[in-house]
């Protein structure tokens, strides 16, 4: 709109960036940064969200002068009156485990969280198809298909919303009883964000989370963050062919192994190319 001089900025006082982590990481920072240079000099900023990392945190310092902090709650804490299980289980048997857990628990209203936009599509069908009434929002979704997916499953309408994690972004739904992570968030941040659509102002609230083998560094990465294990439970008729490691905590992520078995690869490939007796044998 600034650029086509629908709107100017020179009397601007308060700039508010809200979800100011997802604003700042999702490639809008040159956008901001744009912005930013035509307002005035003087004026007050304002970012608010549910999850900040110190990397946004450190990003964010560049916006603000002698910003002053006001936290609700410990950092990328969850709240207590949460439940909060996982289930061990095979990518391929996910759809098939949430449908009987719905069916069996007579649940009438679930959020679940897809990593992607076309799976949030695709598991929505793929409920409807089983008698479960469904709907899905995210990033490709019409604003206004947005508002009246959210207000359908608000409504009673549709008894399971799937989202991305984007879309979910500022969802307020009262007494929402259940959150399930069809699939765990890349950004172990996105998991306290998801689950705390439920449990909302001193509420009680139930978060499932469907873990396959695959998705083993998401769980160490979460867990390392909330400071507690997950409690497992396995579903008999869902017993994963591949199985999910043991986690623990104050073990390193799974990445930094990587990075530092191949560090140590590296310096041992050095060491012989170096040494002259290496390569005589």
């Amino acid at each position: 709109m600034f650029s086509q001089n629908a709107i100017k900025f020179d009397r601007l006082e308060i700039l508010v960036l809200d979800e100011a982590d997802r604003m700042l990481d999702m490639g809008f920072i040159h956008d901001i940064k744009k912005i930013i240079a035509v307002l005035p000099k003087k004026r007050q900023n304002l970012l608010f969200s549910a999850t900040f990392s110190q990397q946004i945190r450190s990003l964010a310092k560049g916006l603000v002068n002698n910003p002053v902090e006001v936290s609700v709650a410990v950092a990328n804490s969850t709240v207590k009156k949460i439940k909060q299980w996982i289930i061990p289980v095979d990518k391929k048997s996910k759809s098939a485990l949430l449908i009987k857990l719905i069916k069996k628990n007579n649940w009438e209203q679930v959020l679940v969280f897809s990593r992607t936009k076309y799976g949030a599509s695709r598991l929505a069908k793929k409920l409807i198809g089983n008698g479960i009434s469904a709907t899905s929002i995210h990033g490709d979704k019409r604003q206004n298909a947005r508002l009246k997916a959210l207000a359908d499953f608000k409504a009673g309408k549709a008894r399971v919303m799937v989202a991305t994690d984007i879309a979910a972004r500022g969802i307020d739904i009262e007494q929402l009883p259940h959150v399930i992570n069809f699939d765990l968030p890349n950004v172990a941040e996105d998991y306290v964000h998801r689950i705390g659509r439920t449990g909302r102002a001193g509420k009680s609230g139930e978060a499932l989370s469907l873990v396959s083998a695959d998705e083993f560094a998401q769980l160490v990465d979460i867990e390392h963050l909330i400071g507690r294990l997950l409690e497992r439970k396995f579903d008999d008729d869902f017993v994963p062919e591949h199985n999910l490691p043991v986690s623990k905590l104050g073990q390193k992520k799974l990445k930094d192994q990587k990075l530092l078995s191949r560090k140590k690869f590296l310096q041992k490939i050095k060491k012989i190319s170096s040494n002259k007796k290496y390569l005589n044998n």
